[in-house]
């Protein structure tokens, strides 16, 4: 366990949000952690280790959305830094990745993370968010022609609208794009990627990697 973890970990617990922001971007502008470590290994674990003790059965969603929000706050103060670390990785441009969920999928926060790890893999990255309307998508893509659509997916109930979505995808974009999915719909249910008719499945910075580069001339320009 990353040792900066435990001490973050606790200030989301008291619902310390002023500490923990601070906390979060010092370690970043201090050098101490790089944004994919940050990401990877604080903020998704106390996203995904989130505990609601017997006493707080009644405030469990409330905790649960004030640590969201305070990951969210840290997410989109990170930016600079992102932009920082792209620029040190030097990674080849690779053309345009749009990263979205599903209508009714409320859950966004990984695929925004995402969005992220696309950009420093060499991706103009566009991340649309939760709740779009998914004739939208049809209308971006043909506008934006993009190299990777990436599609987050938390709750299970939402792979169904996910195939449609696929589908109706592949009508507009034929056979140029590539199509992948991610979030917890997918991580212990792999078969998921199958009957949702997507190209790959990602949950990491190095799933993203290890996929653009087995995908070599689909998802590059």
């Amino acid at each position: 366990m990353n040792s900066f973890y435990v001490t973050f970990d606790r200030l989301l617990q008291e619902e310390r949000k002023p500490e923990a922001v601070t906390y979060a971007l010092g370690l970043l502008s201090s050098g101490k952690i790089d944004p994919i470590t940050l990401y990877t290994e604080i903020l998704t674990p106390v996203l995904n280790n989130m505990q609601c003790f017997l006493n707080e059965k009644q405030l469990c969603v409330w905790k649960e959305h004030v640590r969201t929000a305070t990951v969210r706050t840290i997410v989109e103060c990170c930016y600079p830094f992102v932009l920082k670390e792209r620029e040190r990785l030097n990674p080849p441009k690779r053309g345009t990745a749009v990263i979205l969920c599903p209508p009714e999928e409320y859950h966004d926060l990984g695929a925004r993370m995402a969005a992220d790890f696309y950009f420093l893999c060499g991706y103009d990255a566009v991340f649309v968010g939760s709740n779009t309307p998914y004739t939208d998508f049809y209308n971006a893509a043909d506008l934006i022609k993009p190299d990777i659509i990436a599609i987050g997916v938390s709750n299970f109930y939402n792979l169904v609208i996910t195939k449609k979505i696929i589908t109706e995808l592949r009508e507009r974009i034929g056979g140029k794009g590539v199509i992948v999915v991610g979030g917890n719909a997918f991580k212990d249910a792999p078969h998921n990627v199958e009957v949702v008719g997507a190209d790959y499945a990602v949950q990491t910075f190095e799933d993203i990697q290890k996929m653009v580069e087995a995908a070599g001339s689909e998802v590059t320009k």
